[in-house]
């Protein structure tokens, strides 16, 4: 097992899902006593004071910041690597490669994105980053088969290993008086809640009526580029439908035990996203752990995750399939409880003390024929 694990990525107090799913994964690796950092990447305007646990920050302000963040990582037996394209300095995040190469203690790369059209260099970056990579993570069977299938890598060293979710179902269930549908998460184009919008108006009929909550704050990057314009202009199609009384929307990001109560209160989790290219969905993730039926698009995760699983797919921008599958879920008698019941035989292996235990064997593999690195003192 490996004694120490240094984490690069971003980081809360950054609000994206890289952040809080690096955050998750830190915090189980290091549970008990075992030490790690992290090494933040942080963006314009992102609060850099101090934070617990945070051994290094790379800015984009600072020529060659891969040089030391590579160095900060190689103080530990391990370093985790968290890739998306552009969190990184440099076209599509270029200066994570030189960094991998610098370091001199084992990588696992987990890849959050696997384009089926990348750029020629989007390609040519990915293939470079799995080469010089101890090991790569994905975090679904599609993701895997379209690097194997798209890229040219090694195929030894890829593992799939799920998201992660916290344990929602502790959490009793808080249902309300009118049925309750909940989507959630960073707000912003794609995320397909016009065509939820639509899909409430056609729900008006049943008794009684829905509610639908939208969660989350404007995505950080939407909102540096075009304020609040998405979610204007969801305001104004609420208001054009009748539904606005309906629906309300929630900016907070919100912490594991929030969450958990707001996702148990709901009785349909709502994912219509547009993207067609989505491998991976923590919301979709910690929707099945909280054991809520879902109604999804045909985004890939959710196709491998629900087919046959704990919700109903949909095609993409098309309101009255939405409609028509929460219709089904809150009248027809015993599809919610059958879609729920699915569940308990997915979840054990989602939850983050599996994950992280999936992680630890990557770890003990790549330091198997590996002397001990120095153990780096926490501040």
């Amino acid at each position: 097992m490996a004694r120490t694990y240094g984490f690069l990525s971003t980081h809360p107090p950054t609000q994206c899902g890289l952040a809080t799913f690096n955050s998750a994964l830190a915090s189980h690796l290091t549970r008990g006593g075992m030490r790690g950092g992290i090494v933040r990447v942080v963006s314009e305007g992102d609060d850099e004071r101090p934070v617990p646990g945070v051994v290094h920050t790379w800015g984009p302000d600072r020529p060659d910041g891969w040089k030391a963040a590579a160095d900060a990582l190689d103080q530990f037996d391990v370093a985790v690597v968290q890739h998306e394209y552009g969190i990184y300095p440099g076209p599509d995040g270029q200066d994570v490669l030189p960094l991998l190469r610098r370091l001199t203690v084992p990588s696992v790369v987990v890849l959050h994105t696997v384009l089926t059209r990348p750029t020629p260099r989007q390609r040519r970056l990915l293939e470079q980053i799995v080469a010089a990579a101890g090991a790569v993570v994905t975090m679904t069977g599609t993701a895997r088969d379209r690097l194997l299938a798209g890229y040219h890598v090694d195929g030894g060293k890829v593992s799939v290993i799920p998201h992660g979710a916290a344990d929602h179902a502790r959490v009793p269930a808080q249902r309300r008086l009118r049925p309750h549908l909940l989507t959630w998460g960073l707000i912003g184009p794609g995320k397909g809640i016009e065509w939820a919008l639509r899909a409430l108006a056609l729900l008006g009929d049943l008794t009684p009526p829905p509610t639908y909550t939208v969660a989350g704050k404007t995505h950080p990057k939407v909102l540096e580029h075009h304020g609040e314009a998405y979610r204007n202009r969801l305001h104004r199609i609420g208001t054009k439908l009748g539904v606005a009384p309906s629906v309300r929307y929630d900016p907070v990001y919100r912490d594991d035990a929030s969450l958990s109560r707001l996702i148990r209160s709901a009785d349909v989790v709502v994912l219509p996203y547009d993207s067609p290219e989505q491998v991976t969905s923590g919301v979709l993730i910690e929707a099945v752990a909280a054991g809520i039926p879902i109604v999804a698009t045909s985004f890939p995760h959710a196709v491998e995750l629900l087919t046959g699983g704990p919700g109903l797919l949909v095609p993409h921008a098309d309101p009255a399939a939405l409609a028509l599958a929460v219709r089904r879920i809150l009248t027809e008698p015993g599809l919610a409880n059958d879609l729920a019941g699915r569940t308990p035989a997915l979840v054990p292996a989602l939850l983050w003390p599996a994950v992280a235990a999936r992680y630890e064997e990557v770890a003990r593999f790549l330091l198997a024929d590996r002397p001990p690195a120095v153990v780096a003192a926490m501040p």
